[in-house]
């Protein structure tokens, strides 16, 4: 019988896992889980479940979970957010980390310090909010939970923490005035004035500060050590603790008349210093997050809603429903995505888009909610409500963004959980070494306390996640998304940029330019019959293929035994007759015989000035051809050059024909253009340029190339906001601009540059202070002062980043 300790050790716990087909799935999963100790495992296919009993004292349900990942299963697991305050410094972010991981039925929890948040992926229906709100209070801090959609949640949460910055202002305020006289004495001593303050008074000064206003060092510090850890309110506690009870000591050893030395003006000014240091930290830290407040302000609460019978009725937006006519006025936001019905204005979207001038949308236009209406009256039909809307995709996506962590914090991590150990190991041997070397006890402790509060860890803590923030949040605002720290982490190397050619050098809007029959075709019958085929599609130039002969007056015939080739042409039958539109390879596989060299001649011609040609056969035998022109994009030259201009070549890989590409990359001044590429070859392309040791940004519409980019280092997506494009690819581009793409890579390095500089002046901070402060060179109060103000230079470097914009907007 085992013992009972291990009997009280086991857990049960039911994970739904995903993409298990048959009895061999089955085997995997149980064979992975058996892999780790003590644990038994039975799988359900038809319930698509496992139920596993584990030792919890040796693995953690993150355990469980990896090990049925790795195996290349899915466990399906839910997401959860929380505000945590009363953080303050990373080891208080490395404590929550580490009770919330202990919490059955998480598999993964990231506490940001910068963010002063917690973001947990949990197995679903195993963890609530009251769990985890009540784990986070016994660590000894306080959470608020963010998993609701109400946007005044958030509202709430600002509120909460100006209120907190008030309160602190306050207590400084007390702490200036108590310590300004104990201060000005020492000041007065060095200009060789002769006035002290009787050592009473300055014990009446000192005791408010130290343990009124200075309490919520002790407090964090009792929470800190309740739960077997050590933080920067220990450090903060020990040392003014000292200098505070030598005085004390020395004050009542000496008697009333006696004359001694009392440090209650460093106690005092450390407090002081110290709270005045981390209400500039958290005005700064919410500067840096500021792009996002600036984003969540923009949802709006209420929207007109319109209807025939009741005409206009202000609604709170969770009352909409898709396809509700909402009325916009001018200079109101628009309050949901949606379609225009009736009207016409023109739209500030820059705070979504980066779009610095207005944007004109008329009927059958689609918009974005937060876009600020101009002039014009607007009647939306709604398409997306609440969290589907581009704006709360946006939002969402820049918040795992700023939430997630550089590969460097983990090695920050693990310094940051040693380094207050550390730092108080290194003033007990100042303490004694001064004392070894015949200093008296009281030289000996003020270097010892010199040593507790000039060490740091809050400028550790903050050093990733305050750039990568403010990094983030700019590009936001300059319309780039960021979704993850890969994507930044890789960008900064792209030495290669593949382009997709239709939708993003160009406009991706073809127009049929010319209509080509051969003898004894019509030529309206051969657009009749290309038209009714290409109805069936979706592709760019199919589109422009049936508006072609809508806009002259031709009727669209029904079609059956519709098939398509990707990425070669599509075939139907139409009034009985069998018609094939596509390449030439296209054609020639099907048997279909081509014209003379004359007429091959002339698709050759239309190619060589940038035009799409595509061929059509009727019941078997070529019938003409039809020519398209997809205009280049104003920007897409400049942003070529912006991009030759930071030493990466550009390659262009379309689908279009060999001349087509070629009369596009010479126009564009691309190093390479390479056509007749399907999409599923374009993965292969970009693998070919990796494994030849080049770093590949793939640029593409993020639908039909998503292979592509998935597959280079860095995917760019220029989907204006669509859904595949925003899920796709590390990086979306809000906007469909090409100069956003050089953008992008600047931003990147504008974030890892300061995440190294924040990382260089917090390591070198602590390296070169904790030996001037151990050699007795600054006092405790210079050394509170420059603690204080280390967090805050860090934090404020990374607030340059606010300002950063994209070279390629002209706006």
């Amino acid at each position: 019988m085992p013992p009972a300790a291990d009997s009280a050790a086991q857990h049960d716990i039911t994970l739904q896992v995903g993409g298990m087909s048959c009895a061999s799935c089955v085997g995997r999963v149980e064979k992975a889980l058996a892999k780790l100790p003590g644990v038994n495992a039975d799988v359900n296919l038809a319930l698509n479940s496992v139920h596993i009993r584990y030792d919890s004292a040796r693995h953690s349900v993150g355990d469980l979970a990896g090990a049925i990942r790795n195996a290349g299963y899915v466990v399906e697991d839910e997401s959860m957010s929380f505000d945590i305050d009363g953080m303050t410094c990373a080891n208080c972010a490395l404590r929550v980390e580490k009770v919330l991981g202990k919490l059955p039925g998480v598999t993964e929890v990231s506490v940001n310090f910068a963010m002063e948040r917690a973001d947990l992926h949990t197995v679903a229906g195993q963890v609530d909010d009251a769990q985890v709100i009540a784990a986070v209070e016994k660590a000894g801090y306080h959470a608020v939970s963010r998993n609701k959609s109400d946007a005044s949640v958030d509202a709430g949460g600002a509120d909460a923490k100006n209120t907190g910055i008030d309160k602190s202002l306050l207590w400084l305020g007390a702490a200036i005035i108590l310590t300004a006289p104990l201060v000005a004495q020492m000041i007065w001593m060095y200009l060789g004035v002769d006035l002290h303050l009787a050592p009473w008074v300055e014990l009446a000064l000192a005791t408010p500060v130290q343990f009124i206003i200075g309490w919520r060092f002790y407090r964090g510090a009792w929470m800190a050590l309740r739960n077997a850890s050590a933080n920067m309110d220990v450090l903060v506690a020990l040392g003014t603790s000292a200098a505070y009870f030598l005085s004390l000591y020395n004050m009542l050893a000496a008697g009333e008349s006696g004359q001694t030395h009392l440090y209650f003006e460093a106690s005092a000014a450390i407090v002081t210093l110290i709270l005045a240091g981390k209400i500039m930290e958290e005005r700064a830290k919410r500067g840096a997050s500021a792009a996002i407040r600036e984003l969540m302000a923009l949802r709006p609460r209420r929207a007109r809603k319109f209807d025939a019978v009741n005409g206009e009725v202000e609604v709170d937006i969770a009352e909409l429903s898709i396809g509700d006519i909402v009325r916009v006025l001018p200079g109101e936001r628009i309050p949901v995505d949606g379609k225009v019905s009736a009207g016409e204005s023109e739209l500030d979207e820059s705070l979504i888009t980066g779009e610095t001038r207005p944007v004109a949308r008329v009927s059958g236009d689609h918009v974005v909610g937060g876009a600020v209406n101009g002039t014009g009256r607007l009647d939306i039909e709604v398409t997306a409500i609440g969290e589907d809307t581009t704006l709360s995709r946006i939002i969402r996506l820049v918040e795992q963004a700023q939430t997630g962590k550089a590969p460097v914090q983990k090695m920050v991590d693990k310094v940051s959980g040693i380094f207050v150990p550390a730092v108080i190991v290194i003033a007990l041997i100042t303490l004694g070494g001064w004392m070894v070397f015949g200093a008296t006890f009281e030289t000996s402790i003020v270097a010892a306390v010199s040593v507790l509060v000039i060490a740091c860890p809050c400028a550790l803590g903050l050093a990733t996640p305050t750039a990568l923030v403010a990094g983030t949040g700019a590009a936001a605002k300059n319309g780039i998304l960021i979704r993850n720290f890969d994507a930044l982490e890789q960008a900064h190397n792209v030495d290669t940029v593949v382009f997709d050619k239709t939708g993003t050098l160009t406009e991706g809007r073809p127009t049929v330019r010319d209509i080509k029959p051969v003898k004894d075709v019509d030529r309206s019958d051969l657009l009749r019959m290309a038209a009714a085929v290409q109805a069936a599609s979706e592709h760019p130039l199919a589109r422009a293929v049936v508006d072609a002969a809508r806009d002259q007056g031709v009727k669209i015939p029904d079609i059956t035994d519709f098939s398509s080739k990707t990425g070669a042409g599509v075939m139907a039958k139409v009034e009985g007759r069998k018609v094939v539109i596509g390449s030439e390879a296209m054609l020639v596989d099907l048997g279909i015989a081509l014209p003379e060299d004359d007429f091959i001649n002339q698709v050759s011609e239309y190619e060589s000035r940038g035009q799409t040609v595509i061929l059509v056969a009727l019941n078997g035998k070529f019938s003409g051809f039809i020519t398209l022109e997809d205009r280049i994009r104003a920007s897409a030259k400049q942003a070529i050059a912006d991009l030759k201009a930071r030493g990466i070549n550009s390659i262009m890989l379309s689908g279009d024909g060999e001349d087509v590409a070629a009369y596009v990359a010479a126009e564009l001044g691309l190093e390479e253009g390479r056509g007749r590429i399907r999409p599923q070859d374009k993965a292969r392309e970009v693998e070919k340029l990796r494994k030849a040791g080049r770093h590949v940004a793939m640029v593409g519409d993020g639908i039909n190339d998503a292979p592509a980019l998935a597959a280079a280092d860095v995917g760019i997506a220029m989907g204006g906001g669509t859904d595949v494009a925003m899920e796709t690819a590390g990086i979306t581009l809000m906007r469909s601009d090409p100069a956003l793409v050089a953008g992008a890579i600047d931003v990147s390095i504008a974030t890892r540059r300061k995440i190294a500089q924040n990382l260089f002046w917090a390591f070198g901070y602590n390296v070169i202070g904790v030996p001037l402060a151990a050699f007795g060179i600054l006092s405790p109060a210079i050394a509170g002062a420059a603690m204080a103000l280390s967090s805050v230079s860090v934090v404020s470097n990374s607030l340059m980043l606010r300002g950063w914009k994209s070279r390629g907007d002209k706006s």
